[in-house]
């Protein structure tokens, strides 16, 4: 199945939605290269960062979770390298 190399961009406004999305982010763990999460303190706000490589439909399906999660966005970027 081919494969796509993307980062997620998340921003987690409400403290209480992080147990919910450690949840979901643990779900897709077999297809995330490496997390990168930034408490932003000044703003009251944590930054993450996301590397995934997946099929397409399991990266949009990861963003639509993370994204329906209350007081938390995201934003994917795609790479334009296929699977190998």
């Amino acid at each position: 199945m081919d494969t796509r190399v993307a980062v997620m961009g998340i921003i987690v406004e409400n403290e209480a939605a992080v147990e919910k999305l450690n949840a979901t982010l643990h779900e897709y763990a077999p297809y995330i290269i490496g997390r990168m999460g930034i408490p932003y303190r000044a703003r009251s706000i944590n930054v993450i960062s996301i590397a995934i490589d997946a099929p397409q439909d399991e990266i949009s399906a990861l963003a639509g979770k993370v994204g329906n999660i209350e007081g938390v966005s995201v934003k994917t970027a795609y790479s334009g390298v296929g699977a190998e």
